[in-house]
């Protein structure tokens, strides 16, 4: 499996996968392709995991916000080491932008909140809509 940059040529897969997963799904239209466009060109960055030309997992870290705005793999490609992978290139990043404190919200109870845990997040405060904040700080 290989990580490489997004681009823009990757969104269209990368919303398939989005709109794809077992947890966490979209249930509007609140984010629609043209939202990634500015996430991975201007407020931050974005990964593909690939094998064989296919893209299996897409992370984007918003570095104006030190946050994790997208972190999704593949159903089929799950167990696989693809979201570790696409997470550690995300922390490279943050931690080459001298950026200290990492953040991200999720569902509590979720696979998602289980692999940040497992990764080393800490756990925050619930939001007002129900999600758990998770912080990451670097040493």
């Amino acid at each position: 499996m290989n990580i490489r940059q997004a681009t823009r040529q990757d969104i269209a897969a990368m919303h398939v996968i989005r709109l794809a997963v077992r947890e966490n799904r979209l249930t509007s239209c609140a984010i629609g392709e043209a939202d990634y466009v500015p996430e991975i060109e201007q407020t931050g960055r974005g990964w593909v995991a690939e094998q064989e030309g296919r893209i299996l997992g897409f992370a984007v870290a918003n570095l104006n916000e030190a946050s994790v705005w997208a972190l999704f793999v593949a159903p089929e490609a799950e167990g696989r080491g693809c979201g570790s992978m696409l997470l550690q290139a995300m922390m490279e990043c943050f931690r080459d932008e001298g950026i200290s404190t990492v953040q991200l919200t999720t569902e509590p109870g979720t696979r998602a909140e289980a692999f940040y845990l497992k990764a080393g997040w800490q756990p925050g405060a619930l939001q007002s809509n129900g999600d758990r904040l998770l912080v990451w700080h670097f040493d």
